[in-house]
């Protein structure tokens, strides 16, 4: 852990490659004046709108909608197989019926599922969170999907003998509603009230018991567990697929309990003594008693995890390897056959097919290995999964 003393409060630091536009931000929620105790930065982190991705910042008396970013619950699940081998025609079979069932990037289901896969099956249109109400009859074709960007369904071969699934995805388009909305309420309210964080730090705030600050909580919390329910959905989705392979293989195949750890959202926590507004941005939960999970890029290991509950790093860890370029970066700077050959070299089956691809390349990552040497003392390793098939949005 690396410590800069130079701002408001103390910057704690669990990373030193960290680019210039991602420190300059991190030096802004140093000196945001209600900004709680310390800043702290997670091995993965790097730059993001407002507040870097891998950020963990605690306030008092006030929520940041982008301290915890558009797509609001984004996280992971992960599920261990009975299953201890599955050969390239059974993965290839699973990736296909994959593909078929679960709608990825910009797709939606042509009809909208059943409202009891929703949060709060039961809701009432009663004004108390005015934009998942707008967003709902579009959520019911949304849920159960993938998303694009960094989000995957990936196949794994653990260290503990066992193939596992993993799924990395979000709220959707019914998070980043809320959280365009909300950022620009706040932007709005912060212009009218004079204050004195500069506009071009992005980072416009609500206070936690004013209405507006209230509704966007309720608004936040409904799209984490929207996010939790469109990761459940696609995981039982896989997990049947799985079980219609191994039939035809002559397998059975049992399942264990899903692990499921959310990296964008914000809640109310005890720290030093004092209950905080923690903002976890692209960083995860790591008391002592959590297991999580830390995923790789498509050509590296992922992790389950244990926390260790540092109270230096408000009990969190990294949410991943973390990019060491932009997307539009990584289509310049990385050669396409060099990727591919290393993903096809390592037997895995991948999602690279053209140049717009590498920006989900192992090449635009981080080392992860790097990564999870810098949070030792934050978290235990549990399980290593080495990727065997991989789709991406």
């Amino acid at each position: 852990m690396r410590v800069i003393t130079t701002e408001k409060i103390p910057i704690k630091m669990w990373l030193n490659d960290i680019e210039d536009g991602a420190m300059a931000q991190v030096i802004n929620l140093a000196n945001l004046p209600f900004a709680f105790k310390h800043i702290a930065i997670m091995p993965d982190s790097h730059q993001g709108y407002g507040m870097p991705i891998g950020g963990v910042l605690a306030t008092k008396d006030v929520i940041i909608p982008n301290a915890v970013g558009v797509d609001i619950g984004c996280g992971m699940c992960a599920v261990k197989t009975s299953l201890t081998e599955i050969d390239k025609t059974a993965l290839k079979i699973i990736l296909g019926e994959i593909r078929e069932t679960v709608p990825v990037g910009f797709k939606h289901h042509k009809v909208q599922q059943d409202k009891n896969l929703m949060p709060d099956a039961a809701f009432n249109f009663t004004g108390t969170r005015p934009i998942v109400e707008r967003e709902y009859q579009s959520a019911l074709t949304q849920i159960g999907t993938l998303g694009g960007g960094n989000h995957f369904i990936e196949i794994q071969k653990g260290s503990d003998g066992h193939i596992w699934i993993m799924i990395h995805s979000g709220s959707r388009n019914i998070g980043k509603q809320a959280a365009d909305y909300y950022n620009k309420l706040a932007v709005k309210l912060n212009d009218k009230w004079h204050c004195s964080i500069p506009k071009n730090w992005e980072l416009a705030f609500l206070p936690i018991d004013s209405e507006e600050g209230k509704t966007y909580i309720r608004e936040m919390n409904y799209c984490v567990e929207f996010a939790l329910a469109n990761r459940k959905l696609m995981m039982e989705k896989v997990k049947y697929i799985f079980e219609k392979t191994a039939e035809q293989i002559d397998s059975d195949i049992t399942f264990e309990p899903i692990i499921n750890i959310a990296h964008n959202y914000a809640r109310m926590e005890n720290h030093y003594n004092k209950n905080v507004m923690v903002h976890r941005k692209g960083a995860t939960l790591a008391t002592a008693d959590t297991v999580g999970i830390i995923p790789g890029s498509q050509g590296t290991k992922s992790y389950i995890v244990k926390g260790k509950g540092n109270a230096e790093s408000f009990n969190s860890c990294s949410h991943g390897a973390g990019r060491k370029m932009g997307r539009k970066d990584a289509g310049r700077r990385l050669n396409l056959k060099e990727e591919i050959k290393l993903l096809d070299d390592k037997g895995i089956l991948h999602a690279i097919r053209s140049v717009k691809d590498l920006d989900e390349a192992p090449g635009a990552y981080k080392d992860i290995d790097i990564v999870m040497k810098n949070q030792e003392d934050l978290i235990e390793i549990l399980v290593e999964l080495t990727p065997l098939g991989v789709i991406k949005g």
